[in-house]
Order: structure tokens, then sequence, then C-alpha cells
């Protein structure tokens, strides 16, 4: 039995923290796992500078409230979940990603929580397990699952590797030479045929 287990931002919706950068014209909160494989330390140098300029978790919301997801993404997830049981697996805060994914149909997603105290500052964040997407993989893999996985960015790749078939969708050209060989794809129609003959 398969399930499909895809990342959420790069794939599924614009990055949120390069849509936040744009919005408060703070250019180095695009730093993103694309460029930072290290997530715990990229999120504690993001809570430094959201500190640093007084910003908490209402304009972050505020911004993502505007944000849609990727052209044809929804109409993607809804004719893979017509054949096949999906899991998006993001490594964001459900207070961030609740509004995406009403937009995209309230698919299954395990991601991570924030810590914000009243006035709507970040205070800390909490990783659900270490390493959440590669540990969810095998996970599923123990109950009889057979995986097939997508994402974008660095901390995707454990998780792509460690699944029967595994795709890189939208992925900078950094990343592509680092693993050529995992396919690579930029549409959704080429991933959903991927995804299709992975399961035959």
């Amino acid at each position: 039995m398969y399930i499909v287990c895809l990342d959420m931002e790069g794939v599924l919706v614009p990055e949120i923290w390069i849509a936040f950068a744009e919005a408060s014209g703070i250019p180095e909160l695009k730093r993103t796992t694309r460029d930072e494989p290290d997530y715990n330390k990229l999120m504690r140098w993001r809570l430094d500078v959201l500190k640093e300029h007084g910003l908490g978790l209402p304009e972050i919301q505020k911004t993502i409230s505007q944000i849609d997801p990727l052209p044809g993404a929804k109409e993607f997830l809804d004719e893979l979940r017509s054949f096949t049981q999906v899991i998006v697996l993001s490594d964001t805060f459900e207070e961030f990603a609740m509004p995406l994914m009403k937009k995209l149909g309230y698919p299954a997603l395990f991601c991570n929580s924030l810590s914000v105290d009243p006035d709507g500052t970040i205070t800390d964040f909490h990783m659900r397990v270490e390493n959440s997407k590669l540990t969810t993989v095998k996970a599923l893999q123990s109950i009889g699952f057979d995986t097939i996985a997508s994402g974008d960015s660095y901390n995707d790749l454990g998780m792509i590797q460690a699944s029967k078939a595994g795709f890189l969708f939208k992925s900078p050209e950094s990343i592509r030479a680092s693993v050529p060989e995992i396919p690579a794809f930029d549409t959704f129609d080429e991933l959903l045929q991927a995804i299709k003959q992975a399961m035959v």
C-alpha cells in the first residue's frame, strides 16, 4: 500500500518566509532551507531577526492570509488523493499553515508548533520529532506503507532517499547538482506521472 509524502513550501505553496521578507522589507528573511540545511539554526536566527524588528505572529499571519497555493497545486493534490493516500510533511508550524491547508482542501498535514506570548511575540518553536520528515517516512514504512516522497530542499533529501521512489520538485540547480541520481521535475503533470509510474 502506497502513501505519498509531499513537502509543503516550494512544492504546494510559495515559501512563507520569502513572502514575509518581501512584505516586511527585511530581505535577510528570504533565507530558507534551500540555503541553510540546519533547520534549528535557521529558525533560531529567524526568531532573533523578528525580535530585533519587533515583529511577531500577527504580522506573519497577515502575510500568510494573502498567499495562494502555487498554480495547479490544488488540482494536483485532488488528482493525487483520488488514487492514493497523501500526507503533507512540513517543517512549518500549525500557526502558519492552517489558512493554506484550507485553500488546498485540508490535506493531512504533519508539522510543528510555536510558543507565542499574548502580545504575539514568537518565543520558541517545537519540532514534533527530530528530523521529522525522515522519521515520519520510516514510521509509515514500519506499519506497512511503501512511501513515495517529493520536496525541493535539503531537508527533504532524507525522506526522498529513504522512500521506494522519490523526486525533487522545483528545486534550485545547486540541490539538483548535489544529488544527480534523484529525478527532478518542474511541473505538476510531470510529478503526477512519475508518482503513477512508481506505483506500477
